[in-house]
């Protein structure tokens, strides 16, 4: 990619942005390295990594590459023979850790996050490494004793050889003819040597070596001759456990050195990862969505064959708050545009948010625009953008331009994106007009995308007659004197001048002798162009209060379909109550019947009465059943859904797509279940049915403890597909379990999901043990990996007469 033309477009700041959040320096540098890629592969290669990191983080917030550093240069220093201090080995050990972590992760889930697998799979640790030095480095970056015999014992040399140093000095210094010579009672240390504070005065009470004295001269520290000799063995222990330290010090940057490529290419391998979770982030807090690239379709002489269609595309540097989103959507027959309009009202921001948002894309990024945003994979972009005046060269606005121009018609071809800002601005307009005509038409005669910003109304009338090329304008309200920075395309800019110098105060008279001046036929196409821009505004102002409309009107719907719903709610518990009291009245009757047959019995008087009045009950009963049954009221047949529509099923309250049916029964895509349900236990989600045509209620599940074929059928409510078990014991698990099934079994569904966790799998043992023995599971089976594997238990239940 052209550099000159990624600073004009300010890629670098964007790469800044992009490494403030890195976790190491190893990332900071890919990311401020990251360039744009003309290869499709590898540009597929990088959205995929950003696509995978962003859902990676979705699910696991906390992933990231620990406390992994760039030890590259002290992995560079133990390869040319150099010692590593204690606590440089720790980092290193630190970050093979971090690397051993993050590839035994993607091992497991590899075929969720193919391409972050892939990059894990370079990140496995030379083997032995990390025990090596955990066994000779503590946490803290210290020798351990274990890390050798030798050192074991040495170090237990010197604690001796200090305990009895200082048994020796604490004698000394209690000794009744020492004792009232010393400034204190106190052993202090002078040049790594064990010293008493004597008066100077006691000078000759005390053999030994003066190491030191006060600053006033009073005190003298001296070593007494008695103790020089442990004072020597101490010192001598601890050089030797100092050399020892250093020999195992050395030793592991040996080790180190000869593994200095693998983990060079591991600590590579994690700052790929880090930048694949940078550019994760940076997506998520852009709100930034992953563009559709393509490759350029095939070339014809009059189109380059790119794509180009960016919907609220943002410029990412623009704080979000301000921002004016533009969509930009060129035809299949377009791929020129030119730009029109006032100064400041949006042309260059316009042209760098295009730029830009091409370079990001290509360099694996996501962009700041609505997601179905399509754009072809360009060899290179060039920009001429801003005043690149230069005192030292001798350059004008205008030649610094032409200069850069000339650079970008050399190294242009039909598959680069070109975007050039006042196009033949800084000269004599009449010839800087021509010059930016044929500027243009030499770039659609090759053919080039382009994207031209310019204030020379010939180009608006260029743009008009050139097949492949199209007007685009910057808005400007008349009424506040601001630029709206909304990009239109199809429509050229106004020429504000006049109507700006005259809200601005201009006395009307020059108004109208400007007016006088110009061209009769410019000034009909601005009168024309003013008439088509109020129109069209008048067209979006009927739109946005449709939209309104609409919005109002599916809002009373939705209120409309869930006042309908609390309606049917409440007729099927009447239904209900009215069920259950005459249920008790058939009962109390049937009782009555078998006290007042067991009484006749004994009067030994004849059946024949008791039985007739048994046929009355049994009428009465059936009357009252078919009187409360919901089927008795008038309705219409319900009417077949559609293929794909989505339906609520009533009897389970949720909702889902219908995927297949027959002349009774429909079948329904619930998430990944697949469940059959009645035709008249399917309700359109919002749709409205007559108040005289009730829709029939669903058929429920006989309630087991039903005491004859002849009582009423039971409408029992569902207690939902899933029951969560988790950290409950088992017994209180189990009894829970056992009244879910019972009512799941009661309302009619099909499966009980139940949620055990995984944890020492003693829940999961009972609860699958009283599923096989529970009467209401037809099976049961471990729940799939995307349902959460070992951790749940899916419990198919028995249909109705199974």
């Amino acid at each position: 990619m052209d550099e000159k033309s990624l600073h004009m477009l300010e890629f670098p700041k964007i790469l800044e942005r992009l490494a403030g959040y890195a976790a190491f320096s190893a990332s900071v540098d890919l990311a401020r390295a990251l360039r744009p890629s003309a290869d499709f592969d590898e540009v597929m290669r990088r959205q995929a990594c950003t696509r995978e990191a962003r859902h990676l983080l979705s699910l696991r917030s906390e992933i990231g590459i620990g406390g992994a550093r760039d030890v590259r240069p002290l992995v560079e220093r133990a390869a040319r023979a150099g010692v590593l201090l204690g606590s440089e080995l720790l980092e290193i050990k630190t970050t093979l850790e971090s690397a051993r972590d993050l590839a035994r992760f993607f091992e497991r889930h590899g075929q969720e996050f193919p391409h972050l697998a892939s990059i894990a799979a370079r990140m496995a640790p030379p083997p032995g490494l990390i025990e090596a030095i955990s066994r000779a480095i503590s946490e803290r970056g210290e020798v351990l004793d274990s890390a050798s015999p030798r050192l074991a014992s040495l170090r237990s040399e010197i604690k001796i050889a200090h305990e009895r140093l200082l048994a020796r000095m604490n004698a000394i210094m209690n000794d009744p003819k020492v004792a009232p010579w010393l400034q204190e009672s106190l052993i202090t240390l002078r040049n790594d040597r064990y010293v008493l504070p004597l008066k100077a005065e006691a000078k000759g009470h005390l053999r030994g070596i003066v190491h030191d004295q006060s600053a006033s001269g009073a005190t003298l520290f001296i070593e007494p001759l008695a103790v020089v000799d442990l004072n020597n063995a101490w010192h001598e222990l601890q050089l030797a456990a100092q050399d020892e330290e250093r020999r195992i010090l050395a030793a592991l940057s040996a080790q180190v050195g000869a593994q200095a490529e693998a983990i060079a290419a591991l600590v590579a391998a994690l700052a790929e990862f880090d930048l694949a979770l940078m550019c994760a982030k940076y997506a998520d807090d852009l709100r930034a969505a992953e563009p559709v690239l393509l490759p350029f379709k095939p070339v014809s002489s009059t189109h380059p064959g790119s794509t180009l269609r960016l919907y609220q595309a943002r410029h990412p540097l623009i704080d979000p708050a301000r921002v004016v989103p533009i969509d930009v959507v060129l035809d299949d027959k377009t791929y020129a545009v030119v730009i029109t309009g006032p100064n400041t009202g949006g042309k260059t921001v316009s042209l760098k948010t295009v730029g830009l948002l091409v370079l990001m894309a290509q360099a694996g990024l996501h962009i700041p625009a609505q997601s179905g945003s399509t754009l072809s994979l360009f060899a290179d972009v060039f920009a001429d953008i801003g005043d690149e005046q230069s005192i030292e060269q001798s350059l004008s606005t205008f030649s610094a331009h032409i200069t850069n121009i000339v650079r970008i018609l050399k190294q242009t071809s039909p598959q680069a994106l070109v975007l050039l800002d006042e196009l033949g601005a800084g000269t004599d307009p009449q010839e800087g007009s021509a010059l930016a005509r044929a500027i243009l038409a030499h770039l659609v005669a090759l053919p080039v995308t382009c994207l031209v910003a310019t204030h020379y109304p010939e180009l608006k009338a260029f743009a008009h007659a050139t097949p492949g090329v199209v007007n685009a304008s910057v808005e400007f309200d008349l009424q506040t004197l601001q630029p709206t920075y909304h990009l239109t395309i199809g429509l050229p800019g106004r020429s504000n001048a006049l109507a700006i110098a005259e809200r601005l105060g201009l006395p009307p008279s020059i108004i109208t002798a400007a007016r006088e001046m110009l061209n009769p036929t410019d000034l009909r196409a601005e009168d024309l162009l003013e008439e088509i821009h109020h129109q069209r505004d008048l067209a979006r102002r009927a739109r946005a209060e449709a939209e309104q409309a609409r919005a109002e009107a599916e809002a009373l719907r939705q209120e409309l379909a869930r006042q309908l719903d609390r309606i049917e709610e409440e007729r099927q518990a009447i239904l209900r109550r009215a069920a259950e009291q005459a249920e008790e009245e058939l009962a109390a009757l049937r009782a009555e019947i078998e006290r007042l047959r067991r009484e006749l019995a004994r009067a030994r008087l004849p059946l024949e009465d008791v039985k007739r009045a048994a046929e009355t009950v049994e009428a009465l009963r059936e009357q009252a059943e078919k009187a409360l049954s919901p089927a008795a009221a008038p309705s219409r047949p319900p009417e077949h859904p559609a293929i794909g529509e989505r339906v609520r099923i009533r009897s389970l309250g949720l909702e889902g797509v219908v995927v297949g049916q027959d002349e009774d029964e429909i079948e329904v895509q619930l998430g990944n279940l697949r469940l059959r349900a009645a035709l008249h236990d399917i309700q359109r989600p919002g749709h409205v049915e007559p108040p005289s045509s009730p829709p029939a209620p669903p058929r429920r599940r006989r309630a087991a403890a039903a005491p004859s074929s002849s009582t009423l059928t039971l409408i029992a409510p569902s207690p939902g597909l899933e029951l969560d078990l988790r950290g409950q014991r088992a017994e209180d698990a189990l009894a829970r379990l056992e009244r879910h099934l019972e009512a799941a079994y009661l309302a009619g569904l099909p499966l009980v999901r139940i949620i055990h966790g995984k944890g020492t799998g003693r829940l999961r043992q009972a609860i699958r043990q009283a599923l096989g023995q529970n009467p209401y599971v037809a099976a049961w089976e471990r729940g799939l990996e995307g349902e959460g594997g070992d951790g749940v238990t899916i419990a198919r239940l028995k249909t109705e007469g199974a």
